[in-house]
């Protein structure tokens, strides 16, 4: 559903910050980006959701091209970035009405979707409440019912779970999970291996731009001949990261 073909975002002539990189996301599968900060993930989900052009390369979303078919694709997808910043003197409850309305969804299904996600993550409570008055924990869940609001079949989520306390990052990482078992196709990037190996069915590891390392845990692991996830990836990082 999601297929990056050679891509590449240059912002300088002698830098790319994502070089040559492809992959496939499939339906009913969880694929993790994971590096450090500075990688280069954010950028290619910025790609892939249609806000940034590539330098080279293409990219595909349910078979349209991300630059060619840019507004087809807003109705498929759900992205979710830290960038996101919700009106701090709106509600949950009217925040949720004017993305349905924006997505032009029938008031009975926004009806029917504020109800089943306000339920989900707890929200129901604080519809009422000014955004400002909320906690970060509560800001990021009704973030992910807003950008999942019209049920798309390709979900892009930049760190789903960065900042948050321990129960509200279970209840995200259990949404997603979920969605990925019922014919989503989940794009997710970390820095957190925690994470990654909770969620993810298949892993690229990112460094300085380019993907250095593909496949399951287990495979990664094998590849470098290490004992453990995080030690494969500090083996992946001295082998590439230039200085």
């Amino acid at each position: 559903m999601i297929e990056v073909n050679h891509v590449s975002k240059q912002y300088r002539r002698d830098i790319n910050v994502v070089d040559d990189v492809s992959f496939t996301v499939e339906k009913n599968r969880i694929f993790g980006l994971l590096g450090p900060n500075g990688a280069g993930k954010t950028t290619l989900m910025q790609m892939i959701s249609t806000l940034l052009r590539p330098s080279a390369g293409s990219i595909s979303v349910c078979g349209m091209d991300s630059v060619r078919d840019a507004r087809a694709i807003h109705g498929k997808i759900g992205f979710l970035t830290s960038e996101v910043r919700l009106d701090p003197f709106s509600t949950p409850d009217k925040l949720f009405d004017f993305f349905g309305k924006l997505y032009q969804l029938e008031p009975s299904r926004v009806s029917m979707r504020k109800e089943e996600s306000f339920d989900r993550f707890g929200i129901g409570p604080f519809a009422d409440k000014k955004i400002a008055e909320l906690s970060t924990g509560m800001k990021q869940k009704i973030s992910i019912a807003i950008s999942l609001i019209h049920d798309p079949p390709v979900i892009i989520f930049d760190e789903p779970t960065n900042g948050l306390d321990i129960l509200t990052a279970f209840q995200v990482t259990e949404y997603l999970t979920e969605l990925g078992k019922n014919g989503h196709a989940v794009l997710l990037s970390t820095h957190i291996f925690s994470v990654a190996e909770a969620l993810c069915d298949e892993i690229a590891v990112m460094i300085d731009g380019k993907i250095v390392a593909e496949g399951d845990i287990a495979g990664i692991i094998s590849g470098t001949g290490e004992r453990s996830f995080e030690k494969s990836f500090l083996s992946l990082y001295k082998k590439h990261h230039r200085e």
